[in-house]
């Protein structure tokens, strides 16, 4: 099994970190050019089930369930499952004196077949990108917040 967790602080309140953090139609956005694609294909209840196509035009169908009283979203990737195993994704939101600690935790298997990189090294690559991604979702919620400050 292989674990990444990265956190940022957003200097934002916590109700628009999370809804822009979950808004899945902006991922293009949020992710920088990490996804050409973000389409929610059904809602039902706190369950969004949605295809994300990367940079490399590849696509995959994931499931989210947001918990935003309980200050959390969990999602599973499920169709094609390749290169993986599992992939399992929580983000974490702590509210905090200087805004929201926003943690993105990922545990995941590689599939035997998938030969490419070892888990250590997908490891690193989710870290990567997370820590890239993850300032990105803080410098556009952080002037998203400022911006919604200004027209109070």
């Amino acid at each position: 099994m292989s674990h990444t967790a990265n956190s940022i602080v957003i200097n934002a309140p916590y109700d628009l970190v999370y809804d822009i953090s979950n808004d899945i139609e902006r991922w293009t956005e949020l992710f920088g050019d990490e996804y050409i694609k973000a389409e929610v294909l059904s809602r039902e209840g706190n369950e969004i089930t949605f295809r994300l196509t990367d940079d490399e035009n590849k696509s995959w169908v994931s499931k989210r369930w947001l918990h935003k009283d309980q200050k959390f979203a969990y999602a599973s990737r499920h169709d094609p499952m390749f290169p993986f195993k599992y992939m399992k994704i929580i983000w974490l939101y702590q509210e905090q004196e200087d805004g929201v600690k926003m943690t993105w935790i990922q545990d995941f298997e590689m599939d035997p077949g998938f030969t490419k990189f070892t888990g250590e090294q997908i490891e690193g690559f989710i870290n990567g990108h997370s820590q890239d991604n993850l300032k990105i979702f803080k410098d556009l919620i952080e002037k998203e917040a400022k911006e919604t400050a200004g027209k109070v």
